[in-house]
C-alpha cells in the first residue's frame, strides 16, 4: 500500500508516529513485483537543487517551509537502509537512498500539505482541489512515485481513507485488487482497492510531470462507493515509496509540487 503518515511539527490532523505517510498497519503490506516495465514516460522540467538549505539523514527528519513539509519519512526504519534528503525549497529537493533487494516498502520521502483538523471544511465545501507535480525515480530497483491523500484523518483510525495516485511505477503493485479503470486528462489509471480504506489510481503511462484533479478523482471514487461521502481532506503529499534500490545508492528528484484548494 502506501507508507505511514507524515506530519509537520504542529500537525493539524491526528497523525501517526514516524510515518509515510501511512502507518505501518496501513502501508506495510509486502508488495508483489509487477510483471511489465513502465510505458513511455511524459517528460519532466529541468531543475536542480545546487545549494540545499536543509539536509537530513534522520529517519523522521523534516523541514517546514512555504506552507509545506518536506519529510525524509523512513517509516519502516527496521528494514530500511540509509537515506539522505537535501532540499532547496518545498518544490525543489532530492533524496539519495540505499535499500536492500527486498519487496517491502522501506521509506516514503515526500512533500505534503496539512489541510485541516477533523472538524474542518468537508470535501463538498471545495469547488476545486488540484495539484501540480514533477518527480523522477532512479529507474532501478522497486518503487512507485505517488500522491498520498488522507481523508477523515491521517494514518490509522476508524473511517480513515488513504487515496494514492501513482505517476511512475517500477515493479511495484498496490495493495488489494484491481477493480476498474479511470480516465482523465488523457491518462488511464487502473484503480486498486482493499477493505482497509485504501484506494490507488495507478497511471498506465509514466508521468514525470503534470497536474492532477484530485477533487474529480475523489468524487468519482465516492460515486463508486470506494470512499465515504463528504470526507474531510486532511493531508495531500507527493513523493516516492522505495522498496529496493538493488542494494546500491539511487536518487529521486522532485522539481515541482503545489496544491490549490478553493
Amino acid at each position: 500500500m502506501a507508507a505511514p503518515p507524515a506530519s509537520s511539527p504542529t500537525p493539524v490532523a491526528s497523525v501517526a508516529p514516524p510515518t509515510s505517510v501511512a502507518a505501518p498497519s496501513t502501508a506495510s503490506a509486502t508488495p508483489r513485483p509487477a510483471v511489465s516495465s513502465p510505458p513511455t514516460p511524459v517528460s519532466t522540467p529541468v531543475r536542480s537543487c545546487r545549494s540545499p538549505e536543509f539536509t537530513t539523514s534522520e529517519p523522521d527528519g523534516g523541514w517546514e517551509t512555504g506552507g509545506y513539509y518536506v519529510h525524509n519519512n523512513m517509516w519502516n526504519e527496521d528494514e530500511a537502509g540509509p537515506e539522505t534528503l537535501r532540499a532547496c525549497s518545498h518544490d525543489n529537493w532530492y533524496v539519495d537512498s540505499t535499500q536492500p533487494s527486498t519487496t517491502s516498502v522501506k521509506t516514503y520521502p515526500n512533500v505534503h500539505k496539512d489541510i485541516n483538523s477533523l472538524d474542518g471544511k468537508p470535501f463538498d465545501g471545495y469547488s476545486a482541489i488540484t495539484s501540480t507535480f514533477a518527480g523522477r525515480g532512479p529507474g532501478v530497483g522497486i518503487y512507485d512515485v505517488a500522491y498520498d491523500v488522507w481523508l477523515n484523518g491521517v494514518g490509522d483510525g476508524d473511517g480513515v481513507t488513504e487515496v494514492m495516485v501513482w505517476t511512475e511505477n517500477l515493479k511495484q503493485v498496490p495493495s488489494g485488487d484491481k477493480l476498474t479503470t479511470y480516465t482523465a486528462g488523457g491518462f488511464t489509471y487502473d484503480v486498486w482497492t482493499n477493505d482497509e480504506g485504501y484506494v490507488a489510481f495507478v497511471s498506465r503511462t509514466t508521468q514525470y510531470s503534470g497536474s492532477v484533479d484530485l477533487k474529480a478523482m475523489i468524487a468519482w471514487a465516492i460515486g463508486k462507493g470506494l470512499i465515504p461521502p463528504n470526507p474531510t481532506v486532511n493531508q495531500i503529499g507527493y513523493g516516492i515509496e522505495f522498496c529496493s534500490t538493488g542494494g546500491g545508492q539511487a536518487r529521486f528528484t522532485l522539481t515541482d509540487f503545489s496544491v490549490t484548494m478553493n
